[in-house]
């Protein structure tokens, strides 16, 4: 015997989360990281899932920052040298 189960859309929930320059000192969540994306000077940070780190797409752009920086990354911290815009895109799609 079968019996269907109504279907749930929900929005799924949005992991990514970009700091505001004033709180650059905040704390990361466990289980997160904190990258610096984008280029010269106006770089901004997010704190993003470890898991994310498993994703072939995310192994692409760190591919990216170390063929640009190697491993002296001038913020201090992992940094991913494209642009906000394409960042979010990219990671929208590991959601």
């Amino acid at each position: 015997m079968a019996f269907g189960l109504p279907a749930i859309i929900s929005r799924p929930k949005r992991s990514l989360r970009r700091s505001l320059s004033n709180t650059e000192n905040l704390i990361v969540p466990k289980g997160h990281i904190t990258v610096y994306v984008g280029e010269s000077s106006k770089k901004k940070r997010f704190v993003v899932p470890i898991s994310y780190l498993n994703h072939p797409l995310f192994h692409d752009l760190l591919n990216q920052a170390e063929e640009e920086f190697g491993f002296n990354h001038p913020m201090g911290g992992l940094t991913i040298p494209c642009d906000e815009e394409a960042f979010i895109d990219i990671t929208s799609q590991l959601n």
